[in-house]
Parts: C-alpha cells; sequence; structure tokens
C-alpha cells in the first residue's frame, strides 16, 4: 500500500498538533496537542463549575485534535509518538490517550517525564506504557516501523526530530526546531546523522511553519542569555528588586536567569506552580540541578510566608523568578500585581519579561493589563528580552537541502503562514501539488 498520511490537527491552524501515519495495517500517531487559547478559555469555565475534562467536550470547543477524523484507522494505531513536551504536541495526551489503552506512548526521557507530571496533575491514570527513548536513538516498533529520534534545537529540552522508518521509505516530521550551533543546555542538532538519512533517502518532511515569513535565521539561546546579561549588568538595580519572567518549559533560559543571579549574589526564589513542574521534571532526568542554588515555592501558604519574609528583608536581596509571562490572571505575576499575593513592588524595581507574547487576543489583552497595573506601581518594565525557538525561513531552508526529501507538507500553521514555506519550497525546487503538499485537518496523502 505504501505510506498515508492524515493531517488532523495543527494544519488549518496553529496549534493543537497531530498527525497520524499509516503504514499498511499499522498506524503511528506524532503528537497529540492542544489549542491553547481554546483551552484556557474553556478550562477556567470548567474550573468554575468543577466539572471534569473529558476529550468530547474538549473537541467541542476546538481544543484537541479530533481523533475522530481517523475513525477507519482507530483499531491499527500501534503507537503515539510526541516530539517534545511542549502542551501544543502533549498536552491531549491525557485526555486522548484512554481512546487506545494498550498503545504505549514513545518519546524521550524528559517529555515521558513532562507527560506523567501532566497525569498527576489532573489525576489521570492511563493505562498506556511510558516509553523513554534517549535522543539519538531508535525504537523497533514492528517489524515495518522502526521510530528513531535525532536530537535538534528548540526551546525545551530532549526535542526530537522524529523519523519513522517504514519498507516503503521514511517519514521525517520536524514539528519544532531551530538550528542552533551553540545551546546554552544540551547537545548540537545531529547534523552527521541528518546528513545520513540524506544519503539514505527521504521520502516525506512534515516541517513547522511557524515563521517561514521571517527572512532571517533564528538567533542562538545563547544571544538570548546576553541579552539578559546586558540587560541587567547595564541597568542600576542598586536597592531595587528584579523580577524575571519566562516560559516555565524554557530550562535553558530559566538556567541563564539563575546564573545571573548567582554573580549578582542574590537570593534567588522562584514561584509558581508550572515552574516548579518543569524543572522537577528536569531534574528528575538529571538535566539540571537548580535545586542547589535556589528555593521553588508553589502553593499559596508557602508564597505567602516567604514574600512577608522578602518584604521584611528587602527586595534587592533577592532575584525573584515567577510565572505570569502572558499575564494570565492566576499566574503569579499577575496576583503580584493587584493585590492578590504580599509581596511589595517599590517604584524602579525591574520586572524582565525573557519572552515573547503569544500573538493570540486572550494572551495580548491578559498582558496589556498585567503591565497597565505594573507600570501603576511604578515598576520598570524590560519586554522582548528573547529570542525564539522556532526556525526562521532560513532555518527551514537549511533543514530542507540538507536532508533533500522527495516531499513537503508544512505544519503548525494556517494557511497564511504556510503560503510562505511553499514560496519558499517552490523556490528550492518543488512543484505545488505534486511534491509540497498543502494540508487541511482531515485531509489524507498517499506517498
Amino acid at each position: 500500500m505504501g505510506i498515508e498520511v492524515c493531517t488532523i490537527g495543527g494544519f488549518s491552524e496553529c496549534g493543537r498538533n497531530c498527525t497520524a501515519v499509516r503504514v499498511d495495517d499499522e498506524v503511528v500517531i506524532l503528537d497529540i496537542g492542544l489549542e491553547m487559547e481554546n483551552y484556557i478559555r474553556h478550562t477556567q469555565s470548567e474550573r468554575e463549575n468543577l466539572v471534569k475534562l473529558n476529550y468530547k467536550d474538549l473537541v467541542r470547543v476546538n481544543a484537541v485534535p479530533n481523533l475522530d477524523l481517523i475513525n477507519d484507522w482507530k483499531d491499527k494505531v500501534v503507537a503515539i509518538v510526541p516530539s517534545h513536551a511542549h502542551l501544543d504536541h502533549i498536552g491531549a495526551i491525557p485526555f486522548a490517550a484512554p481512546m487506545f489503552p494498550k498503545v504505549p506512548i514513545i518519546s524521550t526521557p524528559y517529555t515521558v517525564e513532562v507527560i506523567k507530571s501532566i497525569l498527576k496533575d489532573e489525576r489521570i491514570r492511563l493505562k498506556n506504557r511510558l516509553i523513554g527513548q534517549n535522543p539519538n536513538s531508535k525504537y523497533k516498533l514492528s517489524d515495518k516501523i522502526t521510530i528513531e529520534f535525532v536530537n535538534i534545537t528548540h526551546s525545551i529540552p530532549h526535542t526530537a526530530i522524529v523519523v519513522l522508518h517504514t519498507p516503503y521509505g521514511k517519514v521525517m516530521y520536524a514539528n519544532d526546531y531551530k538550528i542552533d550551533l551553540t545551546p546554552t543546555l544540551g547537545q548540537k542538532p545531529n547534523f552527521k546523522r541528518l546528513k545520513e538519512l540524506a544519503e539514505e533517502g527521504i521520502d516525506l518532511l512534515i516541517s513547522e511553519t511557524l515563521y517561514a515569513d521571517h527572512h532571517s535565521k533564528c538567533p542562538s539561546e545563547a544571544i538570548a542569555r546576553q541579552m539578559l546579561r546586558d540587560l541587567i549588568a547595564g541597568t542600576d538595580h542598586t536597592g531595587q528588586g528584579i523580577i524575571v519572567t519566562t516560559f516555565a518549559s524554557h530550562i535553558a533560559r530559566l538556567k541563564s536567569a539563575i546564573e545571573i543571579g548567582k554573580k549578582l549574589d542574590r537570593k534567588i526564589v522562584l514561584f509558581g506552580r508550572s515552574l516548579k513542574k518543569y524543572i522537577t521534571a528536569a531534574e528528575n532526568i538529571g538535566i539540571i540541578n537548580f535545586s542547589k542554588d535556589v528555593k521553588m515555592y508553589s502553593r499559596r501558604h508557602e508564597l505567602e510566608k516567604v514574600m512577608r519574609q522578602i518584604n521584611k528583608e528587602g527586595m534587592d536581596k533577592y532575584m525573584i523568578i515567577c510565572t505570569g509571562h502572558q499575564g494570565e490572571p492566576g499566574a503569579v505575576l499577575s496576583r503580584i500585581s493587584d493585590g492578590r499575593l504580599p509581596l511589595k513592588l517599590s517604584k524602579r524595581d525591574l520586572v524582565v519579561f525573557s519572552c515573547s507574547v503569544i500573538p493570540v487576543e486572550l494572551n495580548i489583552q491578559n498582558r496589556l493589563e498585567l503591565e497597565r497595573k505594573l507600570k501603576g506601581k511604578g515598576a520598570r518594565l524590560f519586554v522582548d528580552v528573547h529570542v525564539s525557538g522556532h526556525g526562521h525561513r532560513e532555518d527551514y531552508r537549511e533543514l530542507i537541502e540538507m536532508i533533500k526529501p522527495k516531499h513537503v507538507i508544512p505544519a503548525h500553521a494556517g494557511h497564511q503562514k504556510a503560503e510562505h514555506m511553499k514560496e519558499l519550497c517552490l523556490e528550492i525546487g518543488y512543484v505545488d501539488k505534486e511534491t509540497f503538499h498543502m494540508m487541511e485537518n482531515g485531509k489524507r496523502l498517499l506517498l
């Protein structure tokens, strides 16, 4: 029969990434992620009513991929393979995996640890086996399918380009990555293996497309570390507090912030449940050991006690790293800004947003409101102290020209973004609808 691909989620929009690949009578599902804005809107109302979340309701509000699009394949699913631990790639697994109780979930060790943490938070018990595979390793799934995890750089540890080896050829799933030659945590991209795979032949590349309209290469994470250093070293913070907020899953960025805080000889405290969750997952598998340098607090009574102690000793003796970079109303920084937590901000305290605003209306409005409140307290705001974890147009070009796939499918974007990837691929020499395939959710392609 050959290889057949069903693009389930993340092809008509950005988010809820999910792709199914069929090889004869076996199907592998790559990623089962959340559409974050819809998920947040739904869960805020559901939590208030203490209603248990369920998969069908999440499909109804377009928060998770609709696996009914492969109803005729469901009895053929043999593995769920997430590429990395971001929620738009793994966040729907706790709700969807019960449909496939005998199917293993196979991914890199950090990704597996984060899934375990989510399951614990949601009080969900899965029957599925969780199997951790080191980056740059293979897992023989069946006589027809071997899964390979090729190390690539991104903004979360243990991100992999997933390669499915089949009797009919190879499918490469590169759905989130950047080409970072100087990562601040973890290994460089495994170019040696990617070039070997190119020699063996890649039949299909499914690639992220988020920044195909950015005519550049994405700067290294080392640049973000230097941006943080330059900002804090070059700003007079004598007698002032320093608060840093960033993505809780961005372990490399957190590492840079902690190193800077240590050089300032400040006590470093981390506030927030999601920070503790992602850091604990990384410590459990030995990627980092932040606990020797910092204290982490996530429960309300702990936060209040430590914040009163900080008020007493003086903010200038501390660097605070906390949740709330998108202005989420329930996150620590928002609760500080409107007085729901007792930490006292003073005029000229530094608040550093080492992140970008995810460009959806909910986040934009939440951030504007948070910034308004912080300015009202006299804080000095520093925003966009950040480089992306996603490649730009020239990163995509580099990967495509390196591996020379016969076919390309753009992912992780709606059609407006994917049009820029189409333009790039046609420039390289691909032919629209013959070797370059613009897909939609629910569409199938037989190779």
